[in-house]
């Protein structure tokens, strides 16, 4: 559970929405950190400007970034 609370999802403007809508139909729910990041949304922006231009650079493989995903989660002792 984040310190700061998350947005309600019906109320984020139409592009934010469709990532958290895109986000429930894959896990199941949005992802807490974008609930977070979404209460600012130039900040939500951002964060998901870094994460497509991770996944378009090439640099490193999909299976390679879920498993540096999991690990960090884990060291910083987040039930992902």
């Amino acid at each position: 559970m984040t310190r700061v609370p998350g947005i309600d999802p019906a109320e984020a403007d139409d592009r934010t929405a469709a990532v958290l809508d895109a986000q429930a139909e894959t896990w199941g729910a949005p992802l807490a950190n974008h609930l977070v990041y979404a209460r600012r949304p130039s900040l939500f922006r951002g964060a998901r400007s870094m994460w497509s231009g991770l996944a378009q650079s090439g640099l490193l493989e999909e299976p390679l970034v879920a498993l540096l995903n999991r690990r960090v989660a884990s060291i910083i002792g987040c039930g992902f």
